[in-house]
């Protein structure tokens, strides 16, 4: 039998979770890998004034221009993801959540637009009447697996804070192209090719593909007036036009009458809101490094690993993907992922370790788990002890968990912003809204919940962090990353798509950029890699020699070589300016003045 891409990684998903931990497995992709796209150097010529860098060439020249209109950081990322959503929908839009890592100049600021669980979402919400959990597959492809859609309501608040060009002006350039119609990309139509169950649904099936079936070609032209319309009525009357009214009881009516029809309501979206937490700054080498706390676990666990590492001496010599840094970056994140499997939930449902998630980044902590590597592949991890009182959970068993988008903007005056952003799943839960406006195209619905823990409690019968709770916001691997130096300078921003891959794939370009002194494009290009405390140590194909194959398997490594579809966007401050790189296994790119 032959795979289409969109059926290969839950069929993956479900031998990963069916096979013992210690046997090699193939990774689960969040989204298929397509054609590369060669970036060079990145920005030749260092952008004095403004750089932005986004997934899709038109979402990036999206933002220059709100830039070059005297917008701040805020007001381009806005124009990013209108437009994101129309030329990338398999990744983001604008009925997905994201999180944003603000810098001003003086303070960061981390702003919560996750999605959040229906008010009538119970523990038991995915198990069938015999107890189990769905399948994966049936849990994605369902109104269940919908929540409540926060990033139109993040970038709202924030705007109101960090914007200057009015809030209309912000989505000129996704109704001019959603109107006018923008060329179908290499990437979507790859994409969209292999989706069977996107054809599945009459209104995504009449808009992506011809009356034989088959996805719009590469370079054809793709008109979406019902996205027009429904960003016309946004930019109008502000996001109560998406949360309220026509656009809300469409999503909510196609949520509720599909074959497995979800609990969201129109109430539940009218009642969202944004959250602005404190973030988290770390002291890393001779950087300080903020990021997103829970609930998500991307900062924590990227932090963990890279605090691990630094306690293996072969790590710290190295400058580059040998075997020896190669094996403790293994151990380190088995460690690292433990932990997030047993600790990291929404905060206002689970309590951190110790009362404090930096306990899980203390330097006693991390010297007392590090004595737990050693020169040979050490079996699963187990949680560790962070905190003085222990907790009755039980670690969340591995599941699929999909992928996102990567906004990275700085602005004349020095502001930034890292925004990773997702609908979940490549084309959500597959169902396509037109916001009730009865035109072709519209906006694709995600899937966010299934990041919940499907099952609610462990083999021992106690809880899961991570379980479904009603207004609860599931558990992240989203990364978004400000880096200052010593004085306090910003020097990085960066963020990836790619499920849990994320925080590799984060770890990766800081440690090729920061430590290793790599260009942020070569950084970028850097192999990608990981491990997430199964069985398995996955390589890109091509990264690693024969020989350093054959060693880390001598070292007890179940190694397998993938590929890895990172989505990394990196801005990096040079003396002249800002340079970027953009991911090569995207169709990204970096743009500035």
């Amino acid at each position: 039998m032959t795979l289409t891409p969109s059926l290969r990684p839950l069929l993956i998903a479900s031998a990963l979770l069916a096979c013992a931990a210690t046997q090699a497995q193939p990774l689960v992709q969040p989204e298929a890998a397509t054609t590369r796209t060669a970036k060079g150097n990145g920005l030749t010529v260092p952008a004095r004034r403004f750089a932005v860098t986004a997934a899709n060439p038109l979402a990036a020249q999206a933002g220059l221009e709100i830039l070059g209109a005297g917008g701040s950081a805020l007001d381009a990322t806005i124009a990013v993801q209108a437009v994101l959503g129309l030329v990338e929908p398999q990744s983001s839009g604008i009925a997905g959540g994201a999180f944003l890592m603000h810098w001003d100049g003086h303070q960061v600021q981390a702003w919560d637009g996750r999605e959040t669980a229906p008010s009538a979402a119970t523990p038991a919400m995915f198990l069938k009447p015999d107890g189990q959990p769905l399948a994966m597959r049936d849990a994605i492809m369902s109104g269940l697996s919908t929540g409540a859609p926060g990033v139109l309501a993040m970038l709202a608040e924030a705007h109101k804070v960090h914007g200057k060009l009015p809030w209309a002006r912000l989505f000129e350039p996704a109704i001019r192209l959603a109107e006018q119609g923008f060329t179908i990309s290499p990437r979507l139509f790859e994409l969209l090719s292999g989706e069977a169950a996107l054809r599945g649904d009459p209104q995504a099936r009449g808009y992506f593909f011809d009356a034989a079936g088959n996805a719009r070609p590469v370079g054809s032209v793709l008109q979406n007036p019902a996205y027009a319309a429904v960003l016309r009525g946004i930019a109008k009357q502000g996001v109560r036009a998406f949360y309220e009214g026509p656009v809300a009881e469409d999503i909510v009516r196609r949520v509720k009458s599909h074959a497995r029809p979800g609990l969201l309501t129109t109430a539940d979206l009218a009642a969202y809101r944004p959250v602005v937490r404190p973030p988290l700054c770390n002291e890393w080498h001779s950087f300080r490094v903020c990021g997103f706390g829970p609930p998500t676990s991307g900062h924590l666990t990227l932090m963990q690993i890279l605090g691990l590492l630094d306690t293996q001496p072969d790590a710290v010599k190295a400058r580059g993907l040998s075997a020896d840094w190669m094996h403790a970056y293994a151990e380190s994140a088995k460690l690292a992922f433990a932990d997030r499997a047993q600790f990291i939930g929404d905060p206002a449902f689970v309590t951190a370790p110790g009362g404090d998630w930096l306990n899980l980044l203390a330097p006693a902590y991390l010297k007392q788990r590090a004595a737990l590597i050693g020169p040979r592949a050490m079996p699963p991890a187990t949680a560790g002890d962070p905190g003085a009182v222990k907790q009755a959970l039980a670690p969340q068993a591995e599941q699929l968990e999909s992928g996102t988008s990567q906004v990275s903007v700085v602005d004349a005056q020095g502001h930034a912003v890292s925004m990773t952003t997702s609908v979940e799943s490549a084309f959500g839960n597959r169902v396509m809204s037109d916001g009730g406006t009865g035109l072709a195209g519209g906006f694709m619905l995600n899937n966010q919940l299934t990041d919940f823990s499907l099952n609610p409690v462990g083999p021992d019968g106690k809880p899961v962090a991570n379980r479904v709770e009603a207004g609860k916001r599931p558990r992240s691997s989203m990364a978004p990353t400000l880096v200052f130096d010593r004085r306090g300078l910003l020097i990085m921003v960066a963020g990836s798509p790619g499920g849990p891959v994320i925080i590799h794939y984060v770890a990766k370009v800081m440690t090729g950029a920061l430590a290793w002194g790599l260009p942020a494009q070569k950084a970028v290009d850097l192999p990608n890699f990981g491990h997430f405390n199964g069985g398995s140590l996955i390589v890109e194909r091509g990264a690693l020699t024969a020989a350093q194959l054959a060693d880390l398997r001598a070292r007890g490594h179940a190694v397998v070589e993938s590929d890895l579809t990172s989505g990394l966007q990196v801005l990096m401050r040079v003396k002249t300016g800002w340079v970027g790189g953009a991911d090569p296994r995207r169709e990204g790119v970096v743009l500035g003045e």
